[in-house]
């Protein structure tokens, strides 16, 4: 079953601002799946684990037969739930726990996207992440008033094809923002 839940930052790019010195979060892009205003629920995108699909496969007992798909990087999507796996991909397709994010990504969760993927029948594009950013209501938009995000337009290319490194400050340069240049100290006039 398919949802959709179409609010607010839903689909946008969180960038973490060069003065975030959360660990978890310093020099992020994170992949807000679900905003609304009681929350919101994000995928960090920029940080790949040392782990491949291959050992997510073997420990949910779910046999490889696509070898390419068990070398596909598995990310650290956040601090929140870390055992549980997610899948954002494209198209949305109709996997039985789906958010639709946009009318072409999606956010799965159910166990047979990872078995579709293991047999290479999976979305054409994909990210598997273990873990998600969540905020609790209104939370989100203190910490953007308190200049601790950059918040923007998403682009696939950088979610599904950009090398992991490159995805903080090129998510930052779709708004025409060079991190380079912006002053770790939040200044409010």
């Amino acid at each position: 079953m398919t949802q959709r839940r179409e609010n607010l930052l839903t689909g946008q790019f969180l960038i973490a601002m060069p003065a975030l010195e959360d660990p978890n979060f310093s020099q992020t892009v994170t992949y807000l799946c679900q905003h609304s205003t009681e929350g919101a629920l994000g995928i960090i995108i920029s940080r790949p684990l040392d782990m491949r699909l291959s050992e997510v496969l073997e420990s949910m007992q779910i046999p490889l037969e696509d070898e390419a798909a068990g070398d596909i990087p598995v990310f650290w999507g956040g601090p929140v739930q870390p055992e549980r796996g997610f899948v954002i991909h494209s198209p949305v397709g109709n996997w039985q726990g789906t958010l639709a994010v946009s009318d072409e990504i999606g956010l799965t969760t159910s166990k047979d996207i990872v078995e579709a993927i293991a047999c290479g029948c999976g979305p054409n594009k994909l990210l598997v992440s273990l873990g998600y950013a969540g905020w609790g209501e209104g939370q989100l938009e203190r910490e953007i008033l308190e200049n601790t995000w950059l918040n923007g337009p998403a682009a696939a290319e950088i979610l599904f094809d950009l090398a992991p490194p490159l995805r903080w400050k090129a998510a930052a340069a779709l708004m025409g923002v060079d991190l380079d240049l912006l002053s770790s100290q939040a200044g409010h006039g």
